[in-house]
């Protein structure tokens, strides 16, 4: 069986990728360190941090695989640095520290577009995050990059929301990549990312796991 790092776990993937990997017989454990706690299971291992000093040498970083589900928007963050700490800095130390100890897959969350040579922000550090993540050598590497995305959100994102809407009303009409891509789908492809650990690095654009 197999130990998962979850980040993100409070977020609207990250809680979809919670609730298939507590119920997964092959998941042994789930270490998800968060911000504030989580309700309690069995299964899981729920560290409270501060993701701006993690601690370094903590024995719940020796994981098989890491799931990545963490974000924000720049609006939630404030400015264009702390949405960098939060979608690219997070993220990369997380990968560092639990491949240091071990681990040998990770799966990203990241998103359509991404690309460190984009003009767009928000879509250039998401590349940089993948490029960032193939440095770090671990034996399987997944990004997920889905377009807009499908669920009920703690937060309101009311441009997202929008979005959603207006994808699903010209649904018929979109070609597959650009159509709203349901939570728990992106959640099901990063956890069987995770566990099935395939070797070598792979992109699964939105298209492919609608």
């Amino acid at each position: 069986m197999t130990r998962v790092m979850l980040v993100g776990a409070t977020g609207l993937v990250g809680g979809e990728v919670l609730k298939l990997a507590l119920i997964d017989p092959k998941v042994q454990q789930v270490v998800a360190p968060t911000r504030r706690a989580l309700p309690a299971h069995a299964k899981l291992l729920n560290p409270v941090v501060d993701f701006d000093v993690l601690p370094v040498d903590a024995d719940w970083w020796a994981v098989d695989a890491v799931i990545c589900a963490l974000g924000t928007t720049i609006k939630k963050a404030g400015s264009r640095a702390a949405f960098t700490r939060v979608d690219h800095d997070h993220p990369l130390r997380v990968a560092e520290l639990a491949r240091s100890h071990g681990a040998q897959a990770y799966a990203l969350n990241s998103a359509l577009g991404a690309d460190p040579d984009s003009r767009v922000f928000y879509s250039r550090t998401k590349g940089e995050l993948e490029r960032d993540l193939q440095a770090l050598g671990y034996p399987s590497l997944t990004f997920v990059r889905p377009g807009l995305i499908g669920g009920e959100r703690e937060e309101a994102r009311p441009a997202e929301q929008l979005g959603v809407m207006v994808s699903q009303w010209l649904r018929p009409l979109l070609p597959a990549r650009y159509r709203v891509v349901p939570a728990e789908r992106i959640a099901f492809h990063l956890l069987h990312a995770a566990l099935s650990a395939r070797p070598g690095s792979r992109v699964l654009m939105s298209e492919q796991i609608i």
